[in-house]
């Protein structure tokens, strides 16, 4: 099963930086941005989840809850959220597992993939967006459909 837009999120359980299992089911009633990225700490994925850092008041005023996902080991995750202050969960998907339930791809067969989610208080993906290379475009985009959905 691929996550599609219209379709209902496929669940999962990963350990986020502090060792805890997290479910993706525990967050509906709230839109949930899931965003899968390549590494901890180089330059895009830096860039990308400072950003969503930087706006996190915004996500949280808008009702929703940020996750990200690489398959980056527990350690790397919370040493990563401790250098650049992140208020948000991130998850270990240790061998790819959940990055290929959802259909994520790789970039040029290499890199994972710098893909987000935008999933309602149903559990339905409102948006599935890819762009390797413009990590910041991501969170405007996510916030945009939330918004769009409320007005």
């Amino acid at each position: 099963m691929t996550a599609t837009e219209g379709s209902t999120a496929p669940d999962f359980s990963l350990q986020d930086q502090h060792g805890t299992t997290v479910a993706l089911s525990e967050l509906r009633g709230n839109w949930a941005i899931v965003y899968f990225y390549p590494k901890d700490d180089t330059p895009g994925c830096t860039a990308e989840s400072c950003s969503f850092r930087d706006s996190h008041e915004a996500f949280i005023d808008a009702g929703a809850k940020v996750v990200g996902i690489s398959s980056d080991s527990v350690e790397s995750h919370k040493a990563f959220a401790e250098k650049y202050n992140l208020p948000f969960t991130l998850l270990t998907d240790t061998g790819g597992a959940v990055r290929k339930q959802w259909g994520v791809g790789r970039t040029l067969g290499v890199i994972p993939g710098r893909v987000t989610y935008v999933i309602d208080p149903e559990g339905v993906i409102r948006r599935r967006f890819s762009s390797q290379f413009a990590p910041k475009k991501h969170i405007d985009e996510a916030l945009a459909v939330i918004a769009g959905a409320s007005a």
